[in-house]
Formats: C-alpha cells, sequence, structure tokens
C-alpha cells in the first residue's frame, strides 16, 4: 500500500523552491523560467508556477526577454529590488555613517554625520537611518531591519553594548530603545566582526572558513570566523586583542576602565606607529598614512620601520594563531589595508620565529568601508531568510 504524504509536505516543498529561485536570483541576476527550471531540477510546469507564485508576491519581476533556442523569445526575470531595504551603520567616536540597501542588496542611500560629545544615541541613530532611507527613496517605516556597528563588546544577552571606551555615552538599555523608536528590528554588532564578515563573503576570506580578521587601527580587535561562522564569546568578548598583555608592557588599569590601554593596544596601536615613525623619519598625516608611505618605497628607513611594525604586529598574530590554529590570517583595518603586501609578507615571516603556527597571512581585499559592508550583508541576510516564514 503506496504511503500516504503529509498535506504539509507539498507546501513544504514549494517554499524550499521558492527560496532556491530567489537565492539563484540573487546571486546570478536575472533568469529565464528555463534556467531557474535547469538550476532548481524542476520541471517547466512546476518552474512556471513557482515564477508565478514569487510574481504574485511581487518579489520578482520580468525585466525584459531573451532570445531562446526555438520559438519566441522567453521573459527574464529578476528580484524587486524595492521589496525591502535594509540599514547598515558604523559608529565611530567622531562621526556616524548609514547606507541604505535594497533587497537585492544594492546601495540606494548614504549619508555621514558628524558626532559630538553630548549627542543622544537613539535621536542621531534616528536622523542617520532616516537620511539614509530617503536618500534611497524610502522612509523609516519601509526599513526591514538597522544593523548598528559599533567598537566594543557587544553583550549576547540583552544585544547592548556592554563596554566599549571610545563611545562612553552609548550605555546599556540603548537596543531597546532603538528598536522602539524605529519601529523595526536592530541589532548591535562589533564592527570588526562585521568587518571580517565583508572579507569573508567578498573579500581575502571567500571560501576559507576557519579565519581570523586583524584589525589595526585606533584600535585593535580581532574577528573570529570559526566552521564558516562568527564566534562572539560567552559574553561577546572574543577578538579583544587590545588588552592581550605583553611582556615588558605595562597593564591596564585593575579594574579596567573604559578609557584603558592593553598591553598589545600600547605596543601598536595607531599612537604608537606614528610615535615610531617619527623616531625612524618616516613622513605621514596619520598611521595608515605613514605605513602606506613606506610600503610603496619598502627599502632602506622605509623598510626598518616596516619590519618593526610587523614584528609588533606577529605577536598578536601569533598568540591568536596559536590558540585557534586558523587556515588564514587576513589584515585589515586602516593600518593592515594601508600596509598591502609588504606588510602583510613580514608578519607571515615573522610567525615561525614566535609560534610553529604558520598560517597564511594575506592583506584584506575588502578595504572600502569594510564594516558598514558587513553590516549590510548580515541584515540583508536575515531579511531574505525571513521571506518565507
Amino acid at each position: 500500500m503506496a504511503q500516504r504524504q503529509s498535506p504539509g509536505v507539498p507546501q513544504l516543498l514549494r517554499v524550499l523552491n521558492d527560496r532556491a529561485a530567489l537565492n539563484l536570483l540573487f546571486t546570478e541576476g536575472p533568469q529565464t523560467r528555463a534556467q531557474l527550471a535547469t538550476a532548481t531540477s524542476l520541471s517547466k510546469v512546476t518552474a512556471s508556477q513557482m515564477v508565478e507564485r514569487l510574481e504574485s508576491r511581487g518579489l520578482i519581476e520580468a525585466v525584459g526577454t531573451r532570445p531562446g533556442n526555438r520559438g519566441p523569445n522567453a521573459q527574464v526575470y529578476a528580484v524587486v529590488g524595492s521589496y525591502a531595504h535594509v540599514v547598515g551603520i558604523n559608529v565611530g567616536p567622531q562621526s556616524i555613517v548609514a547606507a541604505c540597501a535594497d533587497l537585492v542588496g544594492e546601495v540606494k542611500g548614504r549619508v555621514e554625520l558628524e558626532l559630538a560629545e553630548g549627542d543622544e544615541p537613539v535621536t542621531v541613530v534616528h536622523q542617520a537611518v532616516a537620511l539614509a532611507a530617503a536618500d534611497a527613496g524610502t522612509t523609516v517605516e519601509h526599513v526591514s531591519r538597522v544593523m548598528l556597528a559599533t567598537p566594543g563588546i557587544i553583550d549576547p544577552g540583552s544585544g547592548d553594548i556592554g563596554f566599549a571606551w571610545d563611545l562612553p555615552s552609548w550605555q546599556r538599555g540603548l537596543h531597546e530603545a532603538l528598536e522602539k523608536d524605529l519601529g523595526t528590528p536592530v541589532v548591535i554588532e562589533n564592527d570588526v566582526n562585521l568587518a571580517a564578515v565583508a572579507e569573508h563573503r567578498e573579500g581575502a576570506a571567500q571560501g576559507v572558513d576557519d579565519f581570523v580578521y586583524v584589525w589595526f587601527s585606533r584600535g585593535i580587535g580581532v574577528g573570529v570566523v570559526l566552521g564558516g561562522k562568527l564566534h562572539r564569546g560567552s559574553t561577546g568578548g572574543a577578538g579583544e586583542i587590545g588588552y592581550l598583555p605583553v611582556t615588558g608592557m605595562s597593564l591596564p588599569e585593575s579594574p579596567v576602565t573604559r578609557r584603558a590601554k592593553g598591553s598589545f593596544q600600547r605596543l601598536i596601536g595607531a599612537d604608537v606607529i606614528e610615535e615610531l615613525a617619527h623616531t625612524m623619519g618616516i613622513e605621514g598625516t596619520d598611521a595608515a598614512h605613514i605605513v602606506r608611505n613606506a610600503a610603496a618605497v619598502d627599502d632602506g628607513k622605509a623598510a626598518e620601520f616596516l619590519d618593526e611594525v610587523a614584528n609588533r604586529m606577529a605577536l598578536g598574530v601569533a598568540s591568536v594563531s596559536s590558540v585557534l590554529d586558523p587556515a588564514l590570517v587576513v589584515l585589515g583595518g586602516e593600518v593592515g589595508y594601508a600596509g598591502g603586501d609588504p606588510l602583510a609578507d613580514r608578519v607571515a615571516a615573522a610567525l615561525p620565529r614566535i609560534t610553529p603556527i604558520e598560517p597564511k597571512v594575506l592583506v584584506g581585499t575588502a578595504d572600502t568601508e569594510p564594516v558598514l559592508r558587513g553590516a549590510m550583508r548580515v541584515a540583508l541576510d536575515t531579511v531574505r531568510d525571513h521571506l518565507f516564514n
């Protein structure tokens, strides 16, 4: 006797097919019904029904025709980008940058605002979201998700900023206040973690599921990706490498205050790089500019300066690598990106002198606003996943 099929099975199959087709359109762009049928291993009839369902929901639309092998031209379908919007925000000590992307992932609006001491966080974030959405031709009410990137430790329980010495006024309770004010889901995530996502999805770490992204800038941090997923730690503090104790460097205050600097931060922070460059006669307006100039010359004093910077960086990279044994280390942050291959190669060469663990070391390639790009990537992933819930 044939087994009866559960009434829910056909519906589940339809959802899976629709999701597969939509993902194909996200990744490959416009497709015909025949192409969707081939890619999803569906019959032409089933594929046509799938297209009609997605079209009736307003998720896809016909955007033109394409010549077929036989018969009339075939209609080409694409995702309707305006179906949903997300806003990614990168908050720093002096400014806040917000970008609004549509469902396809195309950035439609962008705004940058200066931050002043005493600015009320909820008011500032609301203004940034509203302006970015308006620039994209939509409104706050039509933003499906907001991803807020900040420095510091994010409490995985409350979703709030638990510790951020650069943002002393952004206190606990902000997550709930923002969701209430904006009327849409808000997620707060560590900025370095989101930059690591950008490198994983579209940068130097594509296809690598176990890597660390080391951020060298005004602050220092590590984004840890294991098994293709961010590792945040039990309290959200994974990757706070700036507080790594280093022999010979003074320890931070006890207990650690919001303005304290850790040992590794005192060894290779941006201000330290600027001081080192001054003593070695290397010119530049800031740490990133100094390192970029040295990497362009890579000879004489410039080479000596890069050697010293790389040796200091390698101490932190070696410590992380000895614990996690990653397949890849990606150098990022303004200083990491500025050093390019000359700096990455030196860090890689310094590791065998410190640790038997020798991961591949590369400079990141998602160097244009990686935090903001990662924020929008994560927000879009969530919105797309919820389309069929």
